[in-house]
């Protein structure tokens, strides 16, 4: 016992290894769970009012799949380069890590921009979130997912600034956040996808 209290001591890098990172990564899991009952009642009071139009739009009228599709591609991408990110981060090369997770917060702030550019769009054409039960479950579902990625981007900002700060390697509490936001982000790319398909997709047909 006392030679292990010392190897700590001489070493405590070990102890952030083998600290309550698995606890850490667990209660995160227990979180996503929680936020995929969300998201599965958002999609499910969106499946109730998809046809609830109310003399409005729908959305073969006002969603354009080519924008759309646009939006899907950055954020898709994004998780990849976020996964690069991940490698060197395991690799411990700091540089590759804030360069990857930089470009990702880029691609991560223009489908915000674009999706913000969405929606101010189709209130200027008096198709808000109040002229139909459609609309809101749309902006509702779609909106609650855009706030999950800005809350995501600001996380982003502030662990590239931690770890830059930092400067003597990625150790194991950075190591277990980048884990965890690597979980939200891949979940919330696994979100879109079912919002692409099931929103805009099926909207247009």
């Amino acid at each position: 016992m006392d030679a292990t209290h010392e190897s700590l001591a001489a070493h405590p890098e070990h102890g952030e290894h083998h600290g309550p990172g698995p606890n850490t990564v667990f209660g995160f899991w227990l979180y996503l769970m929680t936020d995929c009952i969300l998201f599965a009642t958002l999609f499910a009071a969106f499946a109730v009012a998809r046809h609830q139009f109310a003399d409005g739009p729908s959305g073969h009228d006002i969603f354009d799949l080519k924008y759309v599709g646009v939006e899907t591609l950055l954020l898709l991408v994004s998780s990849c380069t976020y996964g690069l990110a991940m490698l060197d981060a395991y690799r411990n090369r700091t540089s590759g890590l804030v360069l990857w997770m930089g470009i990702t917060f880029l691609l991560g702030l223009g489908f915000i921009g674009m999706e913000v550019n969405e929606f101010s769009h189709l209130v200027a054409e008096g198709h808000g979130p109040d002229q139909s039960a459609f609309l809101s479950a749309f902006f509702t579902l779609v909106g609650t997912h855009g706030l999950h990625v800005t809350c995501g981007l600001i996380w982003m900002v502030v662990l590239m600034s931690q770890i830059l700060i930092k400067k003597n390697g990625i150790s194991g509490p950075y190591m277990n956040r980048l884990m965890c936001l690597s979980l939200f982000w891949h979940f919330l790319d696994i979100v879109w996808i079912c919002v692409f398909t099931f929103v805009y997709l099926m909207g247009v047909q």
